[in-house]
């Protein structure tokens, strides 16, 4: 391990220690008092969930069957709190609560009932002292549940039952008060921010409690927004999950006859166009850094408030990605440096990936993450080689924290060293539009910087590429042996079959169009791969890979050409081209 390495894990630790101490600092009964001046003794307002409700599943839950991150558990006449769980995302996702919307949706005299029955098992229940029950995402997802859903609960409660409620409430909320220094730095830290944003309001008694909530809500928009209006994480699943409940704030906020805090308002308004820049032609997002499967309803719900409905931006350059719309193509390019280590317990080694799409059809993406059984597939979904770019000796551009207890201590595997230096260019020339990006990932190992040419023709029929690996001015490779591989994972959707020239494969797109890659100085080849990112789990599918050594072909030229005939002309007229002429 590196001298940088080591510095960058020391600091991460320290980090962890202080923010340990200062959370712990606020434990105990007097500190929790003083953390939550006023009296909650009652709901002045409930905010709105924007989250799509489905009230088939009130039935589910009533029958004591709770799915949940795909995973089922039946109750069998037991409390659910009392079950072993099957999975964290499972736990988790019962702890927040969020499913009190579907019986929320049902609106009988059973579902509100059995909602009341339920949370009263909660309160009672050991399982609150569950390390997953005091977790910080656990408990703000908590807490804003239990306030958006308010009416359900105690819209025929007696009055003590209104009073274990809010006790529960106001406990969690301290809570979240003293942990908040304690809470991992990203979406995490700003949920938090927001559940006390949310209660500050909702209850009586806040006033001074509104003002703090208030500040450090705008602090922490100032510090995770960045200018253009992604996240500082990178992940574009983080646009999503924090506008569902900013959106909502910002109404209660107007409920309240108090005005929204202008950091607030900025923020929203610079997240709202990037969920376009994001977007694929079938309406998915791309796949960088984390992102898993696109949720089409809350999506659809997010853009019915994008007042301005533009055409997405060319170029995210805080953020570090770039997009080329040319006719019914896209192509969205990651072009930016890693989080910062602090922030990157999700972030992927996937600088200068691409993905590609035509019309409804995704063509070339990166794997993403699965929605599930997300432990199971991190490490791989993390490196370089599942992305859509150039793998140098099956090594990733950014390297992790590897050791479990490390890993334990910083909740997470940060990013320890990766790309120092990304540079890009973008410019129009004639006939397309050209993107020149590089990055230093694996000049520290291997004396090599990875640079790629990309460029798109106006009308989006051709993308045609070169992927370069070059020693540092002035430097040298190291090593004797430098192997490399260009990867393009492909959508399970497209139909690939590899030409018997060895040097492309045809791609049938699901609405018959035609698509051929082409590497004429290089052997292709066809290799399994998966696409982590479906909504109904992991899914097989195949990679397009050129396998090259970098001391004997340092550079790899490469398109996609969109075929303006069918599948069968397109193959007679390659297998025409390559047959010589017969002699008179």
């Amino acid at each position: 391990m590196s001298v940088a390495h080591r510095r960058r894990i020391s600091a991460l630790v320290v980090s962890r220690f202080a923010r340990r101490t200062m959370a712990r600092a606020g434990d105990g009964p007097a500190a929790l008092s003083r953390l939550w001046p006023g009296r909650a003794d009652r709901l002045t307002i409930a905010p709105h969930d924007l989250r799509t409700a489905d009230a088939t599943r009130a039935a589910e839950i009533y029958a004591g069957r709770f799915v949940f991150a795909g995973k089922i558990v039946t109750c069998h006449s037991r409390s659910v709190f009392d079950l072993e769980p099957p999975s964290e995302d499972w736990e988790a996702a019962l702890l927040g609560f969020g499913w009190l919307r579907h019986l929320r949706a049902a609106d009988t005299a059973i579902t509100r009932a059995n909602a009341r029955s339920l949370v009263e098992d909660w309160i009672s229940n050991p399982a609150r002292r569950r390390p997953a029950c005091r977790r910080a995402d656990v408990m703000s997802r908590r807490v804003i549940s239990l306030l958006s859903q308010a009416p359900l609960v105690l819209g025929e409660a007696d009055g003590k039952f209104y009073r274990r409620y809010l006790r529960a409430l106001a406990r969690d909320i301290r809570l979240l008060r003293f942990g908040l220094h304690d809470a991992p730095d990203g979406v995490s830290r700003l949920q938090v921010v927001i559940a006390l944003c949310y209660a500050s309001l909702c209850l009586a008694n806040q006033a001074r409690t509104i003002r703090s909530a208030t500040r450090k809500l705008s602090e922490e928009l100032r510090r995770q927004i960045l200018p253009d209006g992604g996240h500082v994480s990178r992940n574009p699943g983080a646009l999503i999950e924090l506008l569902i409940d900013l959106l909502p704030l910002r109404q209660t906020f107007a409920a309240r006859n108090i005005a929204p805090p202008p950091a607030l308002l900025n923020a929203i308004d610079r997240m709202m166009p990037m969920l376009r820049f994001f977007r694929h032609g079938d309406g998915s997002f791309a796949l960088f850094n984390g992102m898993s499967s696109t949720p089409s309803d809350l999506l659809a719900t997010l853009l019915a408030y994008d007042d301005t409905r533009g055409i997405p931006m060319a170029s995210m350059p805080h953020t570090g990605f770039q997009r080329i719309d040319a006719g019914a193509t896209i192509l969205i390019v990651d072009a930016g440096l890693p989080p910062p280590p602090n922030l990157s317990e999700e972030a992927h080694a996937g600088c200068l990936s691409f993905e590609l799409s035509s019309g409804l059809n995704r063509i070339v993406t990166n794997c993403g993450m699965s929605s599930t059984g997300r432990d199971t597939w991190r490490v791989f979904a993390r490196s370089t080689a599942a992305h859509s770019t150039l793998v140098c000796h099956q090594t990733s551009s950014c390297q992790f924290v590897e050791q479990s207890a490390m890993k334990r201590l910083l909740q997470g595997a940060p990013i320890v060293s990766g790309p120092a230096h990304v540079e890009s260019l973008r410019e129009t020339i004639d006939g397309g539009e050209r993107l020149t990006a590089s990055h230093d990932g694996y000049l520290a190992r291997f004396g090599l910087i990875h640079r790629r040419v990309l460029t798109m023709a106006h009308d989006g029929s051709r993308l045609e590429g070169e992927d370069m690996l070059e020693p540092a001015p002035g430097g040298r490779i190291k090593g004797s042996q430098i192997r490399y591989a260009l990867r393009f994972h492909l959508h399970p959707s497209v139909k690939a079959t590899r030409l018997d020239d060895a040097h492309g494969v045809m791609l049938v797109l699901p609405n018959r169009e035609v698509w051929t890659f082409e590497a004429t100085q290089d052997r292709v080849e066809l290799e399994d791969s998966v696409f982590l990112a479906g909504n109904d789990g992991p899914r097989r599918t195949v990679q397009i890979v050129i396998h090259q050594n970098a001391r004997e072909v340092s550079r790899v030229r490469w398109g996609f050409v969109r075929s303006a005939t069918s599948a069968a002309a397109t193959n007679a007229r390659r297998q025409a081209r390559r047959e010589p002429e017969l002699p008179l």
